[in-house]
């Protein structure tokens, strides 16, 4: 029970201070219809990525690959999201990152399934990555981003220039 209200408590910090939050600048958008997503996506990606589906856990390409160089995109836009050197193992059964680049995620509260979490989405499409979660200590950043493998593509590239200029930063 104590365990269940120190995350209670650590959700409603990472709450407030997502609210406070800016969002990525609106003019850079991506917006489709909804016809234009389904013919862009396979029906299993627009169920993830648009409709905020999840995949099973340790079924997901991603969930066991651990490359030392590139960066995973965004499958809706190819964004660039998280850096390779930012996935680790942490054994939940879907791909886990502790940073994104600065600005590629934006949060919102999920209080779906009677609980409240916090989703994360591509900034540029809105496409839904899955969720994150702070305060389990796997890093020093203190943050795991629990991505679903169908929302992301892994690119053997360095990072653009654009987004590694930006840095990597905790999205909360």
């Amino acid at each position: 029970m104590q365990r269940l209200q120190r995350l209670t408590i650590q959700l409603t910090s990472a709450t407030t201070r997502l609210q406070s939050t800016k969002a990525a600048d609106t003019a850079s958008k991506m917006a489709l219809s909804e016809k234009e997503w389904k013919e862009r996506l396979t029906p299993k990606e627009f169920e993830v990525l648009r409709k905020k589906g999840t995949e099973p856990p340790r079924t997901g390409e991603y969930d066991k690959f651990y490359p030392k160089t590139g960066y995973f995109a965004c499958k809706g836009c190819g964004n660039p999201l998280y850096t390779a050197k930012a996935k680790f193992d942490s054994g939940c059964g879907w791909p886990a990152f502790d940073k994104c680049v600065k600005g590629a995620i934006e949060t919102h509260v999920d209080s779906s399934f009677f609980m409240k979490r916090i989703e994360i989405v591509c900034a540029k499409c809105g496409g839904h990555q899955g969720h994150v979660f702070e305060g389990e200590g796997f890093t020093e950043t203190n943050e795991r981003h629990c991505v679903n493998s169908i929302s992301v593509k892994y690119i053997n590239e360095p990072l653009p220039e654009e987004a590694a200029a930006k840095g990597e930063a905790k999205v909360t």
